[in-house]
């Protein structure tokens, strides 16, 4: 599989598509499909960007 997450940088606001009640999180770095993204409510959580395709979020 694609890396679904592949365009996103620092500094971006994402939601998680199976987590909803993490809130919204800002994604501190994109290195070989490793997504480190600070969520609201549930905090630092490294994505495995092969496997789950977060959803940009622009406006909150």
């Amino acid at each position: 599989m694609d890396d679904l997450n592949a365009m996103l940088a620092p500094g971006m606001l994402v939601r998680h598509p199976t987590q909803p009640d993490w809130g919204v999180g800002q994604v501190q770095s994109n290195i070989a499909g490793k997504v480190t993204v600070n969520f609201r409510e549930e905090g630092k959580i490294v994505i495995d960007s092969f496997r789950i395709g977060l959803m940009l979020v622009f406006d909150d």
